[in-house]
């Protein structure tokens, strides 16, 4: 499995972050071709170092192979254009091969 991780820094307006990503780029992001699993996580405690995120993302695909065509596709490009929109004070992202152990 492939995971696209997702770390957006502190909007400036939470309430109209939240709006959008609920309302808009979720229903979007749901249609992304071949996607398996996509969970969203809030209210994070730094452990190590003092970086905290408003919100992190992740979605999942059978194999990089999937994620990359699912991104090359129509509803990808609509899915990463619109993340400006409702994230323009930044985000952070990874792609990382998962392993049950």
């Amino acid at each position: 499995m492939v995971r696209f991780l997702v770390l957006y820094d502190m909007p400036a307006d939470p309430e109209a972050f939240d709006r959008h990503y609920r309302e808009i780029h979720i229903p979007l992001a749901k249609q992304l071709p071949g996607l398996r699993r996509y969970t969203i996580s809030r209210n994070h405690q730094p452990v190590r170092g003092d970086r905290s995120y408003y919100l992190v993302a992740e979605l999942d695909w059978d194999d990089t192979a999937a994620m990359q065509q699912a991104f090359a596709s129509e509803v990808g490009q609509a899915t990463a254009a619109d993340v400006p929109k409702f994230a323009p004070t930044g985000v952070s992202s990874l792609v990382y091969e998962v392993e049950e152990v």
